[in-house]
């Protein structure tokens, strides 16, 4: 249900943004969430696997939705047009032109934060119009209260009344367990990620059934709570009690 590889999610991430953009009547305007890989240097020692922040991931990030641009445009030309927005908050201006027609052009923003509020209307209105589509990628912010006190209101009539989602790939960690959401094609689907057991390997536990609306975390909590009633410690701590110490096991096999 998840994809499990960078090339899998672009893949999903491409096939509902096309969907989307292809429903008549539906404002060409999408949220996307992207989970950038980490970097090949990243070890399991990492307290924090993108230290510079933004600025470390800009470069994964620009190859990743230039390759989604030329997927979801119909007959793409060869380069991506891009520009910086913003170098203090990383945020670049992206267009994907089509060889058949200006209007299956794809414009995207990368990493619109709050201070680019009235960029987004000017390239919404006059750079891309009504007609062309416009993806927020990744953006660095969730509500309309996070563009303070007087912008609020503003931001609900330029994005969150205008905008939609096209995909999304989040994670998040609810009642101690990984839980993944995927949006693609008008659901949103979640299942806790477990890997608590070896011999099982990584496994998907489907939570709730697929909805038009994101799942709360009350929800996720009150699903996880049905369907793993004991928690990754204890379940952990079983597996002890029955096969033995990581160390233990390794000392059996070689006796064996």
């Amino acid at each position: 249900m998840i994809p499990t590889t960078p090339e899998k999610q672009t893949q999903f991430c491409i096939s509902s943004l096309r969907t989307a953009i292809q429903q008549e009547g539906r404002p060409r305007r999408f949220y996307v969430d992207y989970l950038i890989p980490l970097p090949p240097e990243t070890s399991d020692a990492d307290i924090d696997p993108w230290p510079g922040g933004l600025a470390q991931m800009h470069p994964y990030a620009c190859t990743i939705l230039q390759e989604i641009l030329q997927g979801i445009v119909e007959e793409p030309t060869r380069q991506t047009k891009s520009q910086v927005i913003s170098a203090s908050d990383v945020c670049s201006f992206f267009i994907q032109e089509s060889n058949v027609s200006p209007k299956h052009d794809v414009a995207a923003l990368l990493f619109a934060g709050v201070d680019q509020l009235d960029t987004i209307q000017k390239i919404s209105h006059n750079e891309v119009g009504d007609e062309r589509t416009l993806i927020l990628f990744n953006k660095q912010f969730t509500r309309p209260a996070d563009f303070g006190f007087g912008k609020a209101e503003k931001s609900k009539s330029i994005i969150f009344d205008k905008f939609s989602w096209g995909f999304a790939l989040q994670e998040m960690a609810c009642r101690g367990e990984d839980v993944k959401l995927l949006y693609e094609k008008g659901l949103w689907k979640s299942c806790a990620i477990l890997d608590d057991d070896e011999d099982l390997g990584r496994r998907e536990v489907q939570l709730l059934a697929p909805q038009q609306e994101r799942p709360t975390y009350q929800q996720l909590e009150d699903k996880i709570n049905e369907v793993l009633p004991e928690p990754m410690w204890m379940r952990k701590m079983g597996q002890v009690q029955t096969k033995g110490f990581k160390f233990q096991r390794g000392e059996q096999q070689k006796q064996e």
